[in-house]
């Protein structure tokens, strides 16, 4: 679940793979740790930090950690992840495999095959449950479990040197919904700024809007500022 560290969650591995280094490793910070619309800090700071591997073929690996608070259980989040990318022309397209872990949390871990085509400054993709330990951790069972579809689009531009802009809309639809007779599935909306600071790394301020309440959360706007550096 990582923030905008990951554009997608596979996305800080950028799609291109042969323009990547072998190792690299990376540390952030976030006033609010806020992914697919939902906080998963209950609207306080996240620290965290991955190390990623890639290689010139387009094959890459990684892991990525950061402490979480879903307010009734689970203090930390480490992901594992693995996939293949690369690009035909201007065409650029990322398969890939992502494990959720939750150490301090029982029966919460979750897998997601994660399928992202983009072109030029415009990419979607969709992200789908496979395998899911989840039972009630988020306060409903129905929520991140096998089945679970999530659809994204995602734009982003250079408006000037250093600076960028972005966007995401998603849309999660939970497969299992319906056995409590309460939609769970929900869109969301987030707007980013993003400025680089070259070695002291890059700072992005996002504002982020759900259309209903999400994964126990709420629907408010969320305004949040973040930062990250990356290490070859």
């Amino acid at each position: 679940m990582n923030m905008k560290k990951l554009a997608v969650a596979v996305g800080a591995i950028a799609i291109s793979g042969s323009a990547l280094a072998e190792l690299s490793a990376n540390i952030g910070a976030a006033s609010n740790y806020v992914w697919r619309g939902a906080t998963q800090t209950d609207d306080s700071a996240a620290i965290s930090g991955g190390i990623d591997y890639a290689h010139d073929s387009g094959f890459y690996a990684g892991t990525w950690a950061s402490n979480v608070d879903f307010g009734s259980g689970g203090e930390a989040e480490w992901d594992l992840y693995g996939g293949f990318a690369n690009s035909v022309g201007d065409f650029e397209y990322d398969v890939g495999v992502i494990y959720y872990a939750y150490p301090d949390s029982d029966d919460a871990d979750f897998s997601e095959l994660a399928l992202t085509g983009g072109y030029k400054w415009l990419s979607a993709g969709i992200n789908y449950t496979f395998y899911s330990q989840v039972d009630d951790l988020r306060g409903s069972a129905e929520a991140f479990v096998e089945g679970d579809l999530y659809y994204h689009l995602d734009a982003s531009f250079e408006v000037a040197p250093t600076w960028t802009l972005g966007g995401t809309i998603g849309y999660y639809d939970f497969d299992n919904d319906g056995e409590a007779n309460t939609d769970l599935s929900y869109a969301h909306y987030q707007l980013d700024v993003g400025k680089s600071a070259g070695d002291f790394g890059d700072f992005t301020m996002s504002i982020s809007k759900a259309d209903k309440e999400a994964n126990g959360g709420d629907d408010d706007y969320k305004v949040f500022v973040s930062w990250n550096k990356t290490f070859n």
